[in-house]
């Protein structure tokens, strides 16, 4: 069953990695709405960029279809890792701005302190863009989602009684810091062989669907449409 699920994958690549990037952007598209919607009624600012980050995301896989088409290759290789990178970075983020700010008049998508995470996105896609690799991009997220597993335990350890949320966010942190090891031993050691690619793309999904998941859930709770 697995060898003809290969084989059939293998036959149609181009079509499987378009389904595969429109499910994503699908899956984006309804977390952004409905945490939007999310924060208009509770004006959490977490909240904001949880939902900056799946824009972000959502972003990037529009476009990685486009990655196969050599006119467009080292363009939209550089969009595609900014827009990952800064979807990392405002998740990773959405965990700590209650320690950096305190205003909430600021905007979410350009202030101070995400400024820095819009200069380090690119500091990163340049170097990797220098070096025709994805390297630095493996490096930043395996660590930015070591210490998201890390300060998300914490949360959920602290509240859990409050927010069952975190418990859910926090599996997901750990599924992402995996998610991004695997692409960097894949990539470094193993090469981009079809067989590990299906794998991991099999692993984006699950992660994307449990944050769906979480989203939908907490969305039904009373008082909130």
């Amino acid at each position: 069953m697995y060898l003809q699920l290969y084989n059939l994958i293998a036959q149609n690549k181009d079509l499987f990695r378009f389904f595969y990037s429109i499910l994503i952007v699908f899956i984006c598209l309804i977390i952004v709405l409905k945490t939007n919607r999310l924060f208009q009624i509770s004006s959490h600012q977490g909240i904001r960029y949880f939902r900056n980050a799946f824009f972000f995301y959502g972003l990037a896989f529009m476009i990685r279809y486009f990655l196969a088409v050599p006119t467009y290759f080292s363009s939209m290789k550089i969009v595609f890792e900014f827009f990952m990178i800064m979807g990392g970075f405002f998740l990773f983020y959405s965990l700590l701005w209650k320690r950096f700010e305190i205003s909430k008049e600021i905007s979410s998508l350009f202030n101070s302190k995400i400024f820095i995470f819009y200069v380090l996105a690119l500091i990163i896609v340049v170097l990797d863009y220098l070096w025709q690799t994805y390297d630095f991009m493996f490096f930043s997220q395996i660590v930015l989602f070591g210490f998201a597993s890390i300060i998300s335990y914490k949360n959920y350890k602290k509240d859990e009684k409050k927010h069952k949320f975190l418990k859910l966010y926090f599996i997901i942190m750990v599924l992402n810091f995996i998610a991004w090891t695997l692409n960097f031993i894949f990539a470094s050691f193993l090469g981009w062989r079809l067989r590990w690619v299906a794998n991991i793309y099999v692993i984006n999904v699950v992660v994307f669907l449990i944050f769906l998941y979480g989203v939908i859930k907490l969305t039904k709770k009373p008082g909130v449409s």
